[in-house]
C-alpha cells in the first residue's frame, strides 16, 4: 500500500507537532492549547455550531474546486466566485417581495448562476480558445469580483442607506433558516453531504462525470476518445464556479442576512488547500473542511484558556500548506532516486 494514500494524516499530525514544538518554546504547555482547541471546537452545541459555521463555506467551496482539479484545471479564482454568488444572491435576497419557496431557491440560484458565468465566461473562453492560463484569469478575475463588490456597497448602488458599507438586509423570505437558535448555523449545513453525494456521483457513476475526469487525467487520450476538450473546460470551470457561487449565497443568506463590505475573501483561497488536503475526493474534503473550521472557532478558546497566541492557529494551518505541497518534492526526489538507480 503506498504511503500517499496517509499523507494527509502526516501531514496534519506533523503541523499539529510542529505548532506543539512551537507552543513550547514560547513558554506554553501544548497540551493545555490543544486541549482548549478542542473544546472551544467541539465543547457544546454552541462550540460545535461554530466550529461547523465556519466550515460550511469551505466544505461547498472545496467541492466546486476539487470538481476543477479532477477536470485538470486549476481554479485558483474561488475567492471571486464566492464573492460574485455573494453579490448576486443578496440583490436578489433584498430586491423582491415573493413567496418563500420562489424567494429563497431563486437567491440561490441567483448565486450559482454568477458564480458559474464568472467562472467560465473569460477564464474558460480564453482557456479553450486561447490557451490563456487559468490560474492567471481565474486569480486576476477574483480582484475585480472583490474590488466590484466594495464599490457597489461603498457608496454604489448596492449600499444600504447611512454610512455603513453593507447592502440592505436580505428580506426574511430569502433567509435560510437557524438550525441552532442563538447561532449562526444554518439549515444549509443539512444538504451539504447531499451536495458532496451530487458531486460524487457525477464523478464517478456518470458519463459525463468520467469524460471529465479522463480529460483532466490525459488531455491526448480525451481528444482520441472523441472528448471535446474546449466543452470540457467550459463546463468544468462553469460547473467549479458555480458551486463557489453557490457557497457565496449560502453565506449572505444563512449567515450574514446581507452583504458586507468586510465579506471573507480567503475562504475561497483555504478552500484550494481544503481540495488537496482531501485528495479532490467529495468526502475527504468535507473532512478537511472541519479540520480548518475547528481551527478557526477553537483558536479563541486556546488564546483565552492556555494564554496562547492565537496566531498558532495560521501558523498550524501555513505548516498544513508547507507538508501539503512537500508531497510533490517527495515524489520528485523519489524519481531522481529511480532514474540514478
Amino acid at each position: 500500500m503506498s504511503w500517499r494514500i496517509f499523507w494527509p494524516l502526516i501531514a496534519i499530525l506533523l503541523a499539529f507537532v510542529v505548532g506543539g514544538l512551537l507552543t513550547l518554546a514560547f513558554g506554553h504547555n501544548p497540551l493545555a492549547a490543544y486541549g482548549a482547541l478542542l473544546s472551544g471546537a467541539w465543547g457544546g452545541s454552541y462550540a460545535i455550531a461554530a466550529t461547523l459555521t465556519n466550515a460550511l463555506p469551505l466544505m461547498v467551496i472545496g467541492l466546486g474546486v476539487a470538481l476543477a482539479f479532477q477536470g485538470g484545471l486549476f481554479n485558483i479564482g474561488a475567492s471571486g466566485q464566492y464573492w460574485m454568488g455573494a453579490i448576486a444572491a443578496a440583490w436578489v435576497g433584498y430586491s423582491f417581495h415573493l413567496p418563500v419557496w420562489i424567494h429563497l431557491p431563486l437567491a440561490l440560484l441567483a448565486g450559482v448562476v454568477a458564480g458559474a458565468l464568472w467562472g467560465s465566461v473569460v477564464p474558460g473562453l480564453a482557456k479553450a480558445y486561447r490557451g490563456a492560463n487559468e490560474v492567471i484569469t481565474t486569480l486576476m478575475m477574483t480582484y475585480v469580483a472583490v474590488y466590484l463588490g466594495h464599490y457597489l456597497v461603498e457608496g454604489g448602488p448596492m449600499q444600504a442607506p447611512g454610512y455603513t458599507p453593507q447592502s440592505p438586509a436580505v428580506l426574511p423570505s430569502a433567509l435560510i433558516p437557524v438550525l441552532i437558535p442563538n447561532t449562526q448555523l444554518s439549515w444549509a449545513i443539512l444538504f451539504v453531504p447531499l451536495l458532496a453525494l451530487v458531486v460524487w456521483f457525477f464523478f464517478y457513476r456518470t458519463v459525463l462525470g468520467f469524460a471529465l475526469r479522463v480529460s483532466g487525467a490525459n488531455p491526448k487520450a480525451a481528444r482520441y476518445a472523441g472528448i471535446q476538450p474546449v466543452w470540457m473546460i467550459l463546463l468544468t470551470l462553469a460547473l467549479s464556479g458555480g458551486i463557489a457561487g453557490l457557497a457565496g449565497a449560502v453565506q449572505v443568506l444563512g449567515v450574514d442576512g446581507r452583504l458586507f463590505d468586510s465579506f471573507d475573501t480567503n475562504a475561497g483561497f483555504t478552500a484550494i488547500v481544503v481540495a488537496l488536503l482531501g485528495r479532490n475526493d467529495p468526502w475527504g474534503v468535507l473532512l478537511a473542511a472541519l479540520l480548518f473550521g475547528m481551527l478557526a472557532s477553537g483558536a479563541n478558546q486556546m488564546q483565552i484558556a492556555a494564554g496562547v497566541p492565537v496566531n498558532l492557529v495560521e501558523v498550524i494551518q501555513g505548516v498544513i500548506i508547507f507538508f501539503v505541497a512537500a508531497e510533490g518534492l517527495l515524489d520528485y526526489v523519489a524519481r531522481r532516486r529511480k532514474v540514478g538507480a
